[in-house]
């Protein structure tokens, strides 16, 4: 064997270990996410006589509500991850108020969805599944990343899930919180440590 033989084939070899150990999650350090919420959501609310109020350093400006990522990962081939967000939400009623924070999108099971902790009045109930989420039509794997870094998923659609609305129902004694019940357009946005 030739030497530039042997160094096509070490080339090769070398090449072919760098393939198969190819980095694929990326690592969220900052960012948000963007609920731009629906009529019908909002009119669910008002017909239910319920206010919505933010949780520091959520942002309520208009229809938009801006959710600060904390921290999370997420594998570009396949989508499975979790992000991690600051702040949350408040819904009011007469002497009620539940609070869902710290919420946690969770793309590793079949379902995508977001899940955060409830707090009523002030008492910790737990962490529940408060939405289910759907990626747009236009989606595809792998996750192409912004020069290099930033990651955007735009357009995904967000609905009440059952155990939340269920949740909702019991605290306002009422039966308006539907499961599926529309509430928004999520637009993620996060600087990742690259690849």
């Amino acid at each position: 064997m030739t030497r530039m033989m042997k160094f096509a084939l070490v080339t090769a070899l070398a090449l072919a270990a760098t393939a198969s150990f190819a980095q694929t999650t990326v690592t969220a350090l900052s960012g948000s996410t963007n609920v731009v919420l629906s009529t019908t959501f909002l009119n669910a609310l008002s017909t239910l006589k319920v206010t919505p109020g933010v949780v520091y350093p959520t942002v309520l400006n208009g229809t938009t509500v801006n959710f600060p990522i904390g921290s999370g990962a997420i594998d570009l081939t396949t989508a499975k991850g979790n992000l991690d967000h600051q702040g949350g939400l408040t819904l009011t009623s007469g002497k009620t108020t539940v609070t869902i924070q710290d919420f946690l999108i969770d793309t590793t099971a079949s379902m995508p969805v977001i899940t955060g902790l409830a707090i009523v009045n002030g008492e910790l109930v737990g962490r529940i599944t408060l939405f289910d989420l759907a990626f747009s039509s236009g989606f595809k794997l792998p996750i192409k990343l912004i020069d290099r870094t930033f990651l955007y998923l735009g357009w995904v659609s967000v609905t009440l899930d059952g155990e939340a609305a269920s949740t909702l129902n019991t605290e306002f004694s009422t039966s308006g919180f539907k499961a599926g019940l529309s509430v928004g357009t999520a637009n993620i946005k996060a600087l990742t440590g690259g690849v």
